[in-house]
């Protein structure tokens, strides 16, 4: 796709966002206006609204330009170029918010964010649809959305529902049939936790990766779809908070490993009661230890 042809569409798709904000009857701004928020020229914005007038989302004769109908998903144009996958801007979104680059409360920019997460405006409002599910995000009243931010009660019911889920999964896991092929998986990270353990002065760092894995693994003992939709954003959001408090980080990812031996070894042993009091005081400790990162940051 030719960098003028992706401009246009990256213009178009920021003139829908506009409207999404706006109801029907408003009057859509001047065409100079349009071509300072836009950051295109007259010419453009010209063409952009001879095709906003082509699919009927507004009427426009002389200098008056009236919205007529609020912008659907089909009306967003296609942008093909350094796109992201699904997995990608799960990361990358996480990433940017629980970093705590932005503010509770704050408007996000569908056209912003495009330029910051390449990805088409379907995939985007899908992925900030999903996100409202457990909400990180919400719609505003006028269209668009708001971040409802990483907080304290969020940590708290995030860590809450995760004990629910994991402590079933744990259930689950012993009594898979030793022909599962997760058990194999469970001996090379209980290898790769003793390799960490035993280099854990240079490479603590590894261990937040290691732990999603760890995790991972254990919520795939439940073949639920509902359940793997939360798992999935609970890993990347425990994975992320490793990174925020480096207050005893070598210290503290050394005790993580021990608690994940633990409860490999009730697991390996088909001892259910040993493994589910394993993993509840593992997941006791990473709860202290994302709230313990929020004070770090002055949230809680």
């Amino acid at each position: 796709m030719a960098r003028t042809d992706e401009r246009f569409r990256e213009a178009f798709n920021a003139a829908l966002e506009l409207c999404e904000g706006m109801a029907p009857g408003d009057q859509l701004p001047s065409e100079n206006d349009l071509a300072t928020r836009l950051d295109v020229s007259r010419t453009v914005v010209r063409a952009i609204l001879e095709k906003f007038k082509d699919k009927k989302i507004i009427a426009w004769v002389g200098r008056e330009k009236r919205l007529l109908r609020t912008p659907e998903e089909k009306d967003w144009l296609e942008i093909q170029e350094g796109q992201l996958d699904e997995q990608q801007l799960e990361r990358q979104f996480l990433d940017w918010i629980l970093r705590f680059d932005v503010a509770p409360g704050t408007a996000l920019n569908v056209s912003q964010l495009r330029r910051r997460f390449p990805v088409t405006p379907h995939m985007l409002h899908e992925f900030l649809a999903s996100l409202s599910r457990f909400g990180l995000v919400r719609r505003r009243p006028k269209g668009g959305w708001e971040l409802v931010g990483f907080t304290r009660e969020f940590a708290v019911e995030l860590s809450e529902f995760r004990m629910v889920l994991e402590l079933n999964a744990v259930a689950h896991f012993v009594q898979l049939p030793p022909e599962d092929p997760i058990w194999k998986q469970l001996d090379e990270l209980e290898q790769k936790h003793e390799q960490l353990a035993a280099e854990i002065d240079e490479r603590f760092h590894d261990f937040s990766l290691l732990d999603e894995e760890f995790h991972m693994l254990i919520g795939s003992a439940v073949r639920n779809r509902f359940a793997a939709e939360f798992q999935k954003l609970i890993s990347l959001i425990f994975h992320y908070h490793f990174q925020w408090d480096k207050t005893e980080e070598r210290q503290r990812n050394k005790a993580a490993i021990g608690e994940h031996l633990r409860l490999i070894s009730a697991l390996k042993a088909r001892d259910g009661a040993a493994a589910t009091a394993a993993a509840a005081d593992h997941l006791k400790t990473s709860k202290q230890t994302l709230l313990s990162s929020l004070r770090v940051h002055a949230l809680a």
